[in-house]
C-alpha cells in the first residue's frame, strides 16, 4: 500500500474511529471513479490530505484491517474531522457543508435538486453497474466475453437518458452556469466508461462537449486517475 501526499484543495453512512490526526486520509483507487470524484471535491475545497491506496483488483478491500475502517470494503473512505466517512455521495454533501471552498450546489433549491438528480442518474443508475465485483460476478457465473458487452449496455443507455436531461439544463457546465457536485460525477464516470469498457461518446454531444471542457480545469487533471501515487507505471 502506498501512501503520499495529495490534493489542494444526508449524513455520513458510517462514522467511527476517533482521530487525533489533523490531515485528512483519503483511502483511495487510482481508476475508482468514486475516488476520482471524491479527489476533486478536495483539490476544489483546497484540502491538502494523505493518499492511502486500496488495490481492488487485488482484493485489498476485502482484508480484515480496511474492513476495520470500513465494513463496506469499499473506497473511497475519507477520515477527516475526527470521523471515518464512506460512500462518494456522502462525503461530497459532507465537504459541502462543513468546508470552505468553491461551493459545490447551486443556492437556488430548485438547481440543488437539478444537482442532485443527475448525480443520482449517474452515482446509482450508471456506475454501479461497472464496479469491479459485478464485472466478477458476470465473468465467474456467465463468462469473461460478456461482461464487457453487458456493462456497455448499460453505460450507452444511461448516457441516452443522460444527455436528455442534460441537453434541458446544462450550459457551461451540468447545470447552468455554475460547476457542481454533478460534473465532479460526470467526468470519472464519461472517463471510465471510454477507459475501461470502450464507450463512445460520439452520440452524447451534450455529454463529449461538458466532459472535453471539464477534463482541462486544473482540479481535475490533479484528480485524474494518470495522476495518482497507485498509477501503474
Amino acid at each position: 500500500t502506498q501512501s503520499t501526499w495529495g490534493g489542494r484543495g444526508e449524513q455520513p453512512h458510517f462514522v467511527s474511529l476517533s482521530l487525533t490526526m489533523s490531515t485528512p486520509i483519503l483511502y483511495s483507487y487510482y481508476i475508482s471513479s468514486c475516488s476520482f470524484r471524491v479527489r476533486i471535491a478536495l483539490n476544489f475545497k483546497k484540502i491538502k490530505y494523505q493518499y492511502r491506496t486500496v488495490d481492488l483488483r487485488s482484493g485489498e478491500n476485502y482484508k480484515d484491517d480496511f474492513k476495520k475502517i470500513n465494513p463496506l470494503q469499499q473506497v473511497p473512505v475519507l477520515q477527516i474531522d475526527g470521523h471515518t466517512l464512506t460512500n462518494s455521495w456522502s462525503i461530497l454533501e459532507y465537504l459541502e457543508e462543513t468546508q470552505s471552498g468553491l461551493p459545490l450546489l447551486p443556492k437556488e433549491p430548485e438547481k440543488r435538486a437539478l444537482v442532485r438528480s443527475i448525480t443520482d442518474a449517474i452515482v446509482s443508475g450508471i456506475q454501479p453497474l461497472q464496479n469491479v465485483i459485478v464485472q466478477k460476478y458476470i465473468a465467474v457465473n456467465f463468462g469473461a466475453e460478456h461482461a464487457s458487452p453487458w456493462t456497455q449496455h448499460w453505460i450507452h443507455l444511461g448516457f441516452s437518458k443522460l444527455e436528455i436531461l442534460l441537453n434541458n439544463v446544462a450550459r457551461d457546465y451540468c447545470v447552468g452556469d455554475e460547476l457542481s457536485i454533478a460534473d465532479l460525477c460526470l467526468v470519472p464516470q464519461v472517463y471510465n466508461a471510454m477507459k475501461r469498457f470502450d464507450v463512445s461518446i460520439d452520440k452524447y454531444p451534450t455529454i463529449e462537449r461538458l466532459y472535453n471542457k471539464l477534463r482541462e480545469i486544473p482540479e481535475f487533471i490533479e484528480a485524474h486517475p494518470d495522476n495518482q501515487p497507485d498509477t501503474p507505471k
